[in-house]
């Protein structure tokens, strides 16, 4: 029953930060110059972590839950 626990713990924080990394170099190609004043470089570069962080564990927490649902559809017959 650990082992299950160690595994799921293991499996989401992977997952987190692989699609952390993702969404990082996906909004790196995107120009978000226009969007903030001139002199707020750190304060864009938080937002842009912040983003960054949200996405990706947005993304992550779906295909967890999806993975976890198509788990369960065993008993559902």
């Amino acid at each position: 029953m650990e082992d299950f626990f160690v595994q799921d713990a293991l499996m989401s924080m992977t997952s987190h930060l692989v699609f952390i990394v993702i969404t990082w170099y996906a909004l790196q190609a995107v120009n978000l110059d226009g969007l903030f004043r001139k002199g707020k470089v750190f304060e864009a570069r938080i937002l842009v972590i912040f983003l960054t962080i949200a996405i990706g564990t947005t993304v992550s927490r779906f295909f967890l839950d999806f993975l976890s649902w198509s788990n369960s559809l065993i008993y559902l017959f």
